[in-house]
């Protein structure tokens, strides 16, 4: 609820900021603009997922970066929909594959996993007492 609310100022505060700045009738023609863009991004999903699948057959990407920059991508089309300057650009940084990696590894912690060593950690101490 806490990030909910965060969000709601943020977006009021920079898209009243923006309008205020640019005026009604370019608000008007962004918000519009902006869906129009997010369901032609929708549209063109397929064909850019297709672009990771090759890019991860041709091991460019690793499987966690391919899962995230798909989500990223559908995330930034759907947040260009919704109306607002704040989610504009978060939405329009989202297609961006830099980012979202950055977002992925910064902002939501995902590290890559170490690979597994043999050692302590795969000892089991038994002790077998005879009667």
């Amino acid at each position: 609820m806490l990030y909910f609310l965060l969000y709601l100022f943020i977006e009021t505060l920079v898209s009243v900021e923006i309008a205020g700045a640019i005026g009604p009738i370019w608000t008007f023609l962004e918000i519009v603009s902006s869906a129009i863009l997010g369901f032609f991004l929708l549209m063109r999903f397929q064909y850019r997922s297709n672009e990771y699948i090759m890019a991860l057959a041709r091991r460019e990407i690793t499987l966690e970066e391919f899962e995230s920059m798909s989500l990223y991508t559908l995330l930034g089309a759907i947040l260009l929909i919704i109306p607002g300057f704040f989610t504009d650009i978060l939405g329009l940084l989202m297609q961006f594959g830099a980012f979202a990696r950055f977002f992925a590894s910064k902002i939501l912690n995902l590290k890559k996993k170490p690979p597994h060593k043999r050692g302590e950690d795969d000892v089991i101490d038994v002790e077998i007492i005879e009667r």
